[in-house]
């Protein structure tokens, strides 16, 4: 790995780098490009502006790529750019969490690709990443072992074959054990691999349908500004007329049949794109790979460490095939972008089965996700149906009353009475997805209804508890249960359960972690015993029943 070997030394991307540089700054250069050729069309030098129109984004890509270096020290990794603004950005290795290897059409024509260093900050706070847009594939695969396995050699013991390898002329395969003797590394363990049955679950997810409002939107746009009316195309002209004099009935029925269609198309040929080839392993040095993508191929690399649980999302339309995505939950991941943009996605939609087989062997144990959930209660319950009918009459209340007392037409009114039943499912079912447990060392807890999802937070990633109470669960005795982390989405709940049994969940994972905030509430509040009973017989702790009417 002398690539990157830490000497400390200024580094440059890769000098291939020039003929993708001038094509990324095109869309920067836009706005100074049109009036180099609206200032060209009015002359009589057109060949002399056609150049300077290419010169300017060829020149903004070589100061870029000349102005860009990085170098690797035993402690930071640091990058430098900027011509008149320079900037310097350096990282402490011990902030490092994750590797991204990433490489568009472009890249993989020219061989190169873009790595980004997860630092555990998240998308939200305005990124704390480092990226390094134009490394070959070598220089990228050995950074990564650089930056994530540098430590598992020390901690290995002598002859171990899967100590992290030192920067040295080992051949690719092999790692220099202690004696200076090569020595086979252990083999990488494939946890999951693409089956392209797989595909049919596809249109079950719906990501085509952002990929398809961004194309009309587009496409309206430019025939807008253009001054276009698709309309009077003969093909679109008759769709339009028939449109017209159908029935509205049937009219709705093609139209949202073709947009299904429209849509499953998109998803399916998205998720080919995105996750053509997939593979998750995990290495013997503590690290999990992924590997995905048929144009663009994207390799996340995710320290074991730095996980502290997983997750098994369920979106309803792909729960009524029985599928089910399953992901991270790790500092250092992308957040805030999908799961399928980010780096947190451990699965893509598959069999719900599948999904679980990789969450069980990720976590060591089967029992988080397949392990009984405690019941909310009845009172949890009733808040969900009076949720759901409440949003209901409030919608039925603003298009009924002006049917009743204008010249509003009729049939929104009557499809908002249709939707009762609806509403009224949708609330059953948001119950029966509600529920917690805890699985040894993990927090199990269950929600959700258009997505359901079950998580399995490990007690070592609780950096703290929130207890929320709003004005309505004070009214039904009941708590939100937050537990703070610095992994995923950095809080997860456990909604409407008891007072007593959030504080039993909160004492039994973190113990003595709410004891100064209960401590005070013990003589008054029967509730607030539940986090200092002993335990019973079988090691959970005794919730008492919560007070009515708090």
């Amino acid at each position: 790995m002398t690539a990157v070997a830490a000497d400390g030394g200024w580094r440059r991307l890769s000098a291939r780098m020039l003929l993708i540089h001038p094509i990324q700054e095109i869309p920067r250069a836009l706005p100074a490009l049109i009036g180099v050729l609206v200032a060209g069309g009015g002359s009589g030098q057109r060949g002399l502006w056609a150049a300077l129109a290419v010169a300017i984004p060829v020149g903004l890509g070589t100061v870029r790529w000349f102005t860009t270096k990085y170098r690797i020290t035993p402690d930071r990794v640091e990058v430098e750019r900027g011509l008149f603004n320079r900037r310097l950005l350096a990282v402490s290795r011990d902030r490092l969490r994750t590797v991204d290897v990433s490489a568009h059409v472009l890249h993989r024509a020219l061989g190169l690709t873009r790595v980004t260093i997860g630092t555990g900050r998240s998308d939200r706070e305005g990124g704390g990443s480092v990226r390094l847009d134009g490394l070959t594939a070598d220089e990228a695969r050995d950074l990564r072992e650089e930056l994530l396995h540098r430590g598992a050699g020390a901690a290995a013991a002598p002859g171990d074959a899967g100590a992290a390898a030192a920067p040295g002329d080992a051949a690719p395969g092999t790692v220099p054990s202690p004696t200076g003797e090569a020595a086979t590394a252990a083999p990488e363990t494939e946890l999951a691999r693409l089956d392209p049955t797989w595909i049919r679950f596809a249109p079950f997810t719906l990501s085509g349908l952002v990929a398809v409002g961004a194309v009309a939107g587009f496409l309206a746009n430019a025939t807008n500004e253009a001054n276009l009316h698709p309309s009077d195309f003969g093909p679109l002209r008759a769709i339009v007329d028939w449109l017209e004099g159908a029935p509205l009935a049937a009219a709705i029925v093609v139209v949202a049949v073709v947009a299904i269609a429209v849509v499953a198309i998109a998803s399916t040929v998205g998720y080919v794109l995105a996750f053509w080839d997939f593979r998750l392993t995990r290495n013997p040095r503590g690290t999990l790979h992924v590997t995905r993508g048929l144009l663009t191929t994207r390799a996340t690399t995710i320290e074991e460490r730095r996980l502290h649980g997983i997750e098994i999302s369920e979106p309803l339309l792909l729960r009524a095939v029985r599928g089910a995505r399953c992901l991270a939950i790790a500092t250092g991941l992308r957040v805030g972008r999908g799961a399928e943009r980010g780096g947190s996605l451990l699965l893509p939609a598959a069999p719900r089965a599948e999904a679980e087989r990789v969450g069980a062997s990720i976590v060591g144990e089967p029992a988080p996700l397949d392990c009984p959930l405690i019941e909310h209660g009845t009172r949890a319950r009733g808040r969900r149906f009076t949720r759901a009918v409440g949003v209901w009459a409030m919608l039925a209340a603003a298009v009924g009353l002006p049917a009743a007392f204008t010249s509003w037409p009729v049939w929104p009114a009557l499809v908002v009475l249709a939707l009762l039943p609806v509403a009224l499912a949708l609330a059953v079912d948001r119950y029966r997805s509600l529920g917690h447990a805890v699985s040894g060392e993990r927090l199990v807890a269950r929600s959700g209804s258009l997505v359901r999802r079950r998580l399995a937070l490990g007690a070592e990633g609780i950096i703290g508890w929130n207890v929320e109470r709003t004005f309505f669960q004070r009214r039904a005795g009941l708590v939100t249960l937050v537990a703070t982390t610095a992994a995923g989405h950095q809080h997860y709940d456990v909604q409407d359960v008891e007072l007593g049994e959030a504080l039993a969940v909160a004492e039994r994972l973190v113990p003595g972690l709410l004891e100064p905030f209960v401590e005070e509430d013990r003589a008054t509040d029967p509730r607030a015993v539940a986090a200092h009973s002993p335990p019973d017989a079988a090691g959970a702790r005794r919730a008492a029943p919560p007070a009515e009417g708090r």
